[in-house]
């Protein structure tokens, strides 16, 4: 049977998840491509980087984006959040605060769900080409689903 989850259901997935499928609209075309997250349950916002390229460009020309994160154990067994929000550029030096948060926080889940200790960004989420600095992105959530089948 599939039904909704509460909104403290969806924060959990997001929380203890790190990868999800980034999705948003250029030249008025649908892409969805997989990223690393982490998301502020206390701030309600989900931190992101990349290089500038093709994603960046067309968020920063429609703001609109979603996020979709699923955990699977099986067939007939899974959970998913949707996360519907606004893509907010960070710059600065802020936006190396917000990229210290992120790689601490996904350090944290990767040490324990995978009982792994990792020392670098690169070791849980793509490099950055080029030596570019990256560009760090808030989701500014605006609304957030799930649902599951037991």
């Amino acid at each position: 049977m599939i039904k909704s989850i509460e909104k403290s259901q969806c924060s959990e997935i997001l929380k203890n998840n790190y990868l999800g499928y980034l999705s948003y609209i250029s030249n008025n075309a649908p892409y969805t491509i997989p990223i690393t997250y982490f998301y502020n349950e206390k701030e309600n916002y989900i931190i992101c980087y990349s290089g500038l390229g093709h994603k960046i460009n067309a968020m920063r020309k429609n703001i609109t984006i979603s996020l979709a994160v699923a955990d699977i154990f099986a067939a007939k067994k899974w959970q998913s959040v949707l996360v519907h929000g606004r893509y907010d550029e960070i710059s600065g030096g802020t936006a190396k605060l917000y990229l210290h948060e992120f790689s601490l926080g996904i350090k944290s889940i990767i040490l324990r769900k995978e009982r792994q200790d990792l020392d670098y960004i690169s070791e849980f989420s793509s490099k950055i080409y080029n030596q570019d600095v990256p560009i760090v992105f808030l989701i500014r959530i605006d609304e957030m689903t799930g649902k599951m089948r037991t």
